[in-house]
């Protein structure tokens, strides 16, 4: 609850799942075989049990589930359009960035790299959703894989607009940075313009809220229709695909992060995984990156000690382009889907899978509900039914705040090695446990 007594959406999301998993283990146990109502007889319970199927199951909570993915799929291509052009014009003139600005984005995209490929892998490992049997809504011919070639050679559209609207998100991705370098060339000319898509872009973020607003009784109906299609075994294999990626999530904040830490600047990471608690509460608390600048600029300055000129800039483009939570949810993500209905992704597909989400990350904004858009994205882009979603909707919130907590993590992490490698680093409040001490009160106030 909060300060209005309103419950917030994360709780609605989590109640709308749990209702979901009730009703829809209900009408799972109905449709039975041998299950009746003994004194309505064997006759009407049948009678009842098809309405129930026809009626609700395949006619009101498919038509409202439907709805809902369909106005997540409407908004994937301008929201990555304009999300991307103010990604990249927010980094300011290319030719000023010199090497802070090439050393924070090359250790952006490497972590996000690592941090999907090892999802992946992970999650290959431990097969999630395998033996589902899910099968999709409309069945399609499966497409043949094409060779990387193609992929490579297609990452520049011969027409964007084409691009656009068959939803080829690899073009899209590079029409998008390509505009944005050159609106970053052009100058002051091409001011109204970037102002233009900022607030294309702040509409588009709006309508994020307005469709995750539903978001809890999208997940009430997406959940009973697929429990009380499977039963148990959707239940199970939610279950795995949670602990799988949340130990992938782990992984990358307490190994990864922190061999990256110790590699490229010597620094202790057991100090620094002391003194980032506090931004990791909050960002798990709000689910947004952005909402947590605040908090991650005084920790980071405060005590880390990496100067302000580091990080005023390493931070706010960390909350930009540092998606390596969002990027470990799509790894885990692809694989569970393409094993819950039975499709086999290659070599190919997974670095498709990679790349796209490497280059999505430049852009994507950091408040809650937006990875969802992205994952839609990847999943059209390796042909996986973008229905699968509704599978881990009910719970992506809760993930969401935990991946939040691991973006923010990078962001201190990459800011701290900047720093030490530009000597912009104060060893002395770094190694001081007491330095800059700021407890979750003031750190809420500082959001405000």
């Amino acid at each position: 609850m909060n300060n209005t007594g309103k419950m917030s959406l994360t709780v609605k999301v989590l109640l709308g799942m749990a209702l979901g998993i009730i009703v829809g283990l209900a009408i799972n146990l109905i449709s039975m075989k041998g299950v009746v109502f003994p004194f309505l007889g064997e006759g009407r319970t049948l009678a009842i049990t098809t309405f129930i199927n026809d009626n609700i199951v395949n006619g009101l909570f498919h038509i409202i589930g439907s709805l809902f993915i369909n106005a997540l799929k409407m908004l994937v291509v301008p929201l990555v359009v304009f999300s991307l052009i103010c990604g990249v014009c927010g980094i300011g003139d290319i030719r000023m960035l010199g090497r802070v600005g090439g050393k924070s984005f090359a250790l952006y995209l490497m972590t996000t790299a690592i941090a999907i490929a090892t999802a992946i892998i992970i999650a290959v490992s431990f097969g999630i959703g395998s033996g589902m049997g899910l099968k999709q809504e409309n069945i399609t011919a499966a497409k043949e894989s094409p060779p990387l070639s193609d992929v490579i050679i297609n990452l520049i559209p011969s027409n964007p607009i084409h691009a656009m609207a068959n939803g080829d998100m690899l073009p899209i991705i590079f029409f998008s940075i390509l505009l944005g370098i050159s609106i970053l060339m052009v100058g002051k000319k091409a001011s109204s313009f970037v102002e233009g898509a900022e607030v294309a872009n702040e509409i588009m973020m709006k309508m994020v809220g307005i469709i995750m607003s539903v978001a809890p009784y999208a997940v009430f109906v997406l959940i009973a229709k697929a429990v009380a299609t499977l039963g148990f075994g959707l239940l199970w294999g939610l279950v795995g695909y949670v602990a799988v990626l949340v130990g992938a999530l782990m992984f990358h904040l307490f190994v990864t992060l922190m061999i990256v830490l110790k590699v490229f600047s010597g620094l202790n990471p057991i100090l620094f995984l002391k003194k980032i608690r506090n931004v990791q509460v909050f960002a798990f608390s709000t689910a947004s990156s952005n909402a947590t600048i605040p908090v991650t600029m005084k920790t980071v300055t405060q005590r880390l000690g990496v100067n302000n000129s580091i990080a005023s800039f390493t931070v706010p483009f960390g909350a930009t382009i540092n998606m390596d939570g969002t990027a470990i949810m799509q790894g885990v993500a692809t694989v569970f889907i393409a094993n819950a209905y039975g499709i086999d992704l290659g070599v190919t597909e997974y670095l498709t899978v990679i790349l796209v989400s490497v280059l999505a990350s430049i852009g994507t904004a950091g408040v809650p509900g937006v990875g969802l858009i992205m994952l839609s994205m990847v999943f059209a882009q390796v042909n996986l039914p973008v229905e699968g979603i509704a599978l881990i909707l009910g719970v992506d919130r809760l993930m969401d705040m935990i991946r939040t907590a691991v973006n923010v993590s990078g962001d201190a992490v990459v800011s701290s090695v900047v720093a030490k490698s530009e000597e912009k680093l104060d060893l002395a409040i770094y190694i001081d446990p007491n330095a800059g001490t700021i407890d979750t009160h003031e750190s809420l106030k500082l959001a405000k």
